[in-house]
């Protein structure tokens, strides 16, 4: 497989208008103007924000324009294509401190002397009132309610904040001032680079494509999220990493592989399948990969040998056995005495899961799961 071929395909949910045009514009001798875009809404990154790098990163090395764009013009407006409520908005100086680490975080995939960082303050600062009302004539109000969650929220008496409808509009604009080819982001991404798109085409008469890409899971299967304390951050410390990664269901093996690691697709087909028989080995090798892709083969090599030591050489017995109730609150409730204790221990990191500490007190629990409460407190939830 080529990089083209594999760049099509590896971690790709959709490719838009279609896989065909792209392949041929890549294939041709013209330089593609790239870009993907990041808000700044906390301080750390995820290993979720690795995919579309890694996506960026191939572009460059095929000398293309390649551009990581930092939000922090849209930030203040707020993304809620993702959110079920209206997202709070973050102060200027929040954004500005929340930004000091970014480039050193994004790093660890990025080559910065073959990829520009850019901000779309620069030009969306620029744009007067009656620029943004004629952008806004390129849109539809019935297409922005009819999105899914924004007609759910419509639907239940939640409140829509009108700079919730400027903010595809806004988005697009980056697409269009970029003069963009590719823009590369998440699936529910979706509308908003759509728009991107319809101004390309309005304004410049030019096809444009954009391309989503699968969703990394979290250590308790949802989407990784900054909120929902399932997040491996790219700045976790390598033991840390390696637990969290071991900890991680055995169905998600293959997705990791896929999405965050540099391994030949020729490779992750056989570890997957090997996975089937021999989950513990190749969940090891997944971790020991990443850990060293972040951080170094030899932070790699001391995370494993802490994890073997830890949990597989000195593993405690997990005696007492509880019933899996709706969360994993209510399950170690059943051993602490009441659920605000149990909410209490978890927001205070007391409680780990397989070798992991976990921050999420809605946190599903399922049979066999042993559970670390404090220091002496080992908990087996029944099979």
């Amino acid at each position: 497989m080529n990089n083209i071929d594999e760049f099509l395909t590896r971690g790709v949910a959709n490719i838009v208008p279609n896989k065909d045009g792209l392949e041929k514009m890549l294939r041709s001798e013209k330089k593609l103007n790239v870009y993907a875009g990041f808000d700044v809404t906390a301080p750390k990154l995820t290993l979720g924000h690795t995919v579309p790098f890694r996506k960026l990163q191939a572009l460059a090395e095929l000398g293309h324009n390649v551009t990581f764009l930092i939000g922090d013009f849209t930030t203040l407006i707020g993304d809620t294509s993702d959110k079920e409520t209206e997202r709070k908005p973050i102060a200027p100086k929040q954004i500005k401190k929340d930004l000091e680490t970014y480039q050193k975080q994004a790093s660890k995939i990025l080559d910065f002397s073959k990829i520009e960082t850019k901000f779309n303050s620069k030009w969306l600062n620029k744009l007067t009132p009656q620029e943004i009302i004629q952008l806004c004539q390129h849109f539809s109000l019935g297409d922005f309610i009819g999105r899914e969650l924004i007609k759910k929220r419509l639907e239940s008496g939640k409140r829509v904040g009108l700079h919730e409808v400027l903010y595809p509009a806004i988005q697009g604009y980056d697409h269009y001032y970029l003069d963009t080819d590719l823009q590369i982001g998440a699936t529910e991404q979706t509308f908003n680079m759509n728009a991107g798109r319809t101004l390309q085409k309005d304004l410049r008469g030019k096809e444009s494509y954009f391309m989503t890409l699968m969703i990394l899971e979290g250590t308790d299967g949802r989407k990784m999220s900054k909120s929902w304390g399932n997040a491996i951050w790219i700045e976790d410390k390598p033991e840390e990493m390696y637990a969290k990664i071991m900890s991680l269901g055995d169905h998600l093996i293959e997705q990791y592989f896929i999405l965050v690691t540099s391994v030949p697709m020729e490779e992750v087909k056989e570890k997957v399948a090997k996975s089937k028989k021999e989950p513990l080995a190749i969940k090891k090798e997944l971790a020991f990969q990443i850990v060293k892709e972040m951080h170094s083969e030899k932070d790699a090599q001391r995370a494993q040998e802490a994890f073997e030591k830890t949990f597989q050489e000195q593993k405690p017995e997990f005696k007492t056995e509880v019933s899996a109730k709706e969360n994993l609150a209510q399950t170690i409730s059943q051993v602490v005495g009441s659920v605000s204790e149990a909410k209490r221990l978890i927001s205070q990191g007391a409680v780990d899961i397989s070798g992991a500490t976990v921050y999420d007190p809605t946190l599903k629990v399922n049979s066999g799961d042993e559970i670390k409460v404090g220091t002496q407190t080992f908990v087996k939830v029944k099979k």
